[in-house]
Formats: C-alpha cells, structure tokens, sequence
C-alpha cells in the first residue's frame, strides 16, 4: 500500500510540473490563437501520467489561463488531447499513437467542445459548429510533434525508461 501512495504522490507533483510548465510557457511563448505548448505537454503528461492526470494537468492550466484573461478556449481546447492520447498509449505504448490522440482529442473534440461554449459566454456568432478545428488542429499538430520529439530523445537516452520505472 505505501509503494501505491509514493506512486500516486509523484503523479501528483509530476501533474502540478506539467500544469505550471504549459502555464508558464503558453504565457511567455505565444502565437495568437494558437498555443502549441500546450500540446506538447499534453503528450508529456499522457505519457508519463497517464490520461487522468494528464487531463488534471491540462485543466490546472487552463484555469490558470483563464484567470490570466484568456477565453474558455485555454480549457476546452486542451483537456481532451491528453485523454485520448493517454488512453491509447495506455492500451498500445506507441509513442507515435500518442501524437494522433493528441491531435484528434484536440484538433476534433475540443474544437467542437468549443464551439458551444464560445456562443454561450462570449456570444461568438460563427455559424459552423466546425470553425474552431482549423486554428486547433494545427497547434496539436506542432505541440504534439514537439512532445514526440522530445520523448524520442528521452528514449534514445535511456531516461524514459527509467522515468517509466519511477512512475510505474
């Protein structure tokens, strides 16, 4: 039972990282109406915490954006990619699958999540439920290559595997 709690604490402060690192880069790094920092961390956290606590990570920031001004997009548009992508590398541990969670979960689920939430608290008029999914899916396409990327490094350098061992 202790091993279960260490587990379970390191998931929790690794989360809190996760969150304050797409927090801090999405705020210093930006590109208007994209945010492509968060997809990368979004693929970091699905892998090394897996899909809820990659969602919990990908909500703190987006919370913590949208008391620093930005709309309900900084939410909506980042919790699904975790998600699905943590879900299938859960279920494959293809790093690369990881990538097109990513991108569906965001680019697809959390345009169209948007939308209605948009014309609700901010009285967006577009008239296609689909108009947040050119501006969503090409910054989960960036992040999430970025997060591969990344993790593809950690592999090649024997770090991933033994963060995977910590975590797991």
């Amino acid at each position: 039972m202790q091993v279960n709690g260490r587990i379970a604490t390191k998931k929790m402060v690794l989360t809190a990282l996760f969150a304050c690192l797409a927090y801090v880069l999405n705020t210093f790094v930006y590109f208007p109406a994209m945010a492509p920092f968060q997809h990368f961390v979004d693929v970091l956290a699905a892998v090394f915490v897996g899909p809820w606590y990659g969602f919990l990570a990908a909500l703190i920031c987006g919370c913590m954006r949208m008391m620093s001004g930005r709309t309900i997009q900084a939410v909506a548009g980042a919790v699904f990619g975790p998600i699905l992508g943590g879900l299938i590398y859960r279920k494959t541990k293809n790093i690369y699958l990881v990538f097109v969670g990513e991108v569906i979960g965001t680019g697809f689920f959390g345009a169209m999540a948007s939308y209605p939430l948009m014309r609700l608290f901010y009285g967006l008029d577009a008239q296609s439920p689909f108009y947040y999914i050119p501006f969503y899916t090409p910054a989960a396409a960036v992040g999430g290559a970025m997060g591969v990327a990344v993790l593809l490094v950690l592999k090649r350098t024997k770090v991933f595997a033994r963060m995977q061992e910590e975590l797991n």
